[in-house]
């Protein structure tokens, strides 16, 4: 009996599987992806990239030195922003289920190089996230041992000795991610599985720790406390400044999508991990910035401002508990760094593929031993360790980097939800809505639509003005800077390239063979 229970299952599984690759093929792509993962993996996937445990931790400084307390109201402002483009992320990707992600998409909103940007824009920014997030394994791990501090005494990021300790830290975390990359999507998945049980497991008991050595009521989030004053003042420029912080931490929950090829049922699966990825952080992180500020010994000593979340947890639950906690950020960094590694190389896959890189031949070839786009990873890895040597000569360079990254990521999905606003008052997605298991938003989609776009808009805005005060003007302009070269790069890359076949405005997968039923809002 339990044989015959185990034939059906495995019956089942493989009808499913051979469903799913139907409906690639409908899109225009062969199955060559191992198509091995279910929902928590792709959870993972969302949920790794944003990763609250590293983002907070690295970005608590810059939030409580513009906004002080009150920076905790620009976290609600910006998830409910960043929840409206996710909605709308979750239901173009339901429609359209291929690797790659924000590429895929913006072709199929957009036709020509628009849709094409939408893709290249997201490449160079994960690959420079890469960098940024294995480098954040300086602010955390001398501080748990001295023995990480390879080279010189000094452990600061800003220091000579720091700098130059992050590259070898964060070179050798980027090995490793991709090592496990190239050992295929089962081993990646288990990897970034456990890592994100252990970063879940972690928020909630350092959520609940820091709670019960609070100093002071929830109420601290209402009361305007500084630390030492910053040249933005305590007004609005301050928490426009302050607003930075969220829109470092809440981006890259579209990576689920990237994997879409290689899970289960992925019109019901990517759209939901997608949400749940950016519900969970958004609530997660909320929790942890409260709980830091009512457990902080001090909101005016400098410290919250200067040494931010690591200075809370060490402080207010001892050297012993706090390297526990510190630790688990520190797994954190590496699956987060894994995770965008993993959507990066997938995107760059879905890119080559279509012969759309310089280097498609090599970038798009699967390896048939483990079905897995080796070429990519490594090419991703080899290109985020080259971006970690620019810490070395000068940190401050290295920050306005990352800034340009998370405003090239952020671009990237305007321009999908611009495109599919477009599309939308043409009447899109008609029929497909109709799909069996396709993510809808219904009437609302666009509403939704429209406010994505418009939140797009202000975001990039504030993420782009420039707030170096004291530095020179290019240090001031340097994200917009780098964003323009990036796209002057993209337009002679495009012209190079061939046209990715099957790019035309409407594509849609045939309703054939599927039900009536679809998933609505």
């Amino acid at each position: 009996m339990a044989q015959a229970d185990v034939a059906s299952r495995g019956a089942a599984a493989a009808a499913a599987d051979q469903s799913d690759a139907e409906d690639l093929a409908r899109l225009g792509y062969r199955q060559e992806l191992k198509r091995d993962l279910g929902s928590l993996s792709a959870f993972a996937a969302g949920f790794s990239y944003v990763s609250i445990l590293t983002t907070v931790f690295q970005l608590f400084v810059i939030g409580y030195t513009f906004g002080g307390t009150r920076f905790f109201w620009t976290w609600p402002v910006v998830f409910l922003g960043q929840l409206a483009v996710a909605l709308n992320l979750a239901e173009v990707g339901s429609n359209y289920p291929v690797a790659g992600s924000v590429y895929q998409w913006g072709r199929r909103v957009w036709s020509g190089y628009p849709g094409w940007l939408a893709g290249w824009l997201k490449l160079v920014g994960d690959v420079v996230s890469v960098a940024a997030a294995a480098i954040a394994l300086q602010a955390i791990l001398p501080g748990l041992w001295g023995g990480f501090q390879l080279l010189g005494g000094d452990p600061s990021l800003t220091s000579r000795d720091g700098a130059a300790n992050a590259v070898l830290l964060g070179a050798g975390l980027v090995v490793l991610t991709t090592a496990i990359n190239m050992a295929g999507v089962k081993v990646m998945a288990c990897v970034n599985d456990l890592g994100v049980l252990a970063e879940l497991g972690g928020v909630v008991l350092l959520i609940g720790a820091l709670l019960l050595h609070a100093v002071r009521g929830p109420e601290v989030v209402l009361a305007p406390v500084y630390g030492p004053p910053s040249s933005l003042g305590t007004g609005v420029a301050g928490l426009l400044a302050a607003a930075l912080m969220p829109a470092y931490v809440l981006y890259g929950f579209d990576s689920a999508g990237s994997l879409a090829e290689e899970t289960r049922s992925p019109r019901r699966i990517i759209p939901r991990a997608i949400l749940k990825a950016i519900v969970v952080s958004g609530v997660g992180g909320a929790l942890l910035i409260v709980a830091a500020l009512m457990a902080a010994p001090s909101l005016t000593d400098g410290r919250l401002s200067s040494e931010g979340l690591a200075y809370v947890v060490v402080s207010a639950l001892g050297p012993t508990l706090g390297k526990v906690f510190l630790a688990d950020v520190a797994l954190a960094v590496c699956v987060c760094t894994l995770a965008i590694q993993t959507g990066a190389s997938r995107l760059a896959f879905s890119m080559a593929r279509d012969g759309a890189l310089p280097g498609a031949a090599a970038l798009s070839r699967v390896s048939p031993r483990t079905r897995t786009p080796v070429g990519p990873a490594i090419a991703v890895g080899a290109l985020a360790c080259g971006m970690l040597l620019v810490n070395y000569g000068e940190a401050q360079l290295f920050v306005l980097i990352t800034e340009s990254a998370v405003l090239l990521v952020n671009l990237s999905y305007l321009l999908v939800t611009s495109g599919m606003l477009v599309r939308r008052l043409r009447g899109w997605p008609g029929h497909a809505s109709a799909r069996g298991e396709v993510f809808s938003l219904g009437r609302a989609g666009l509403a939704l639509n429209a406010a994505a776009v418009l939140w797009g808009i202000a975001l990039i805005a504030n993420i782009a003005w420039p707030r170096h005060d004291g530095g020179s003007a290019w240090m001031q302009y340097f994200p917009v800077l780098s964003v323009i070269g990036t796209v002057a790069l993209g337009l002679a890359l495009h012209a190079a390239t061939q046209r990715p076949r099957g790019e035309q405005e409407g594509d849609e997968v045939p309703a054939q063979g599927a039900s009536s039923a679809s998933i609505t809002l």
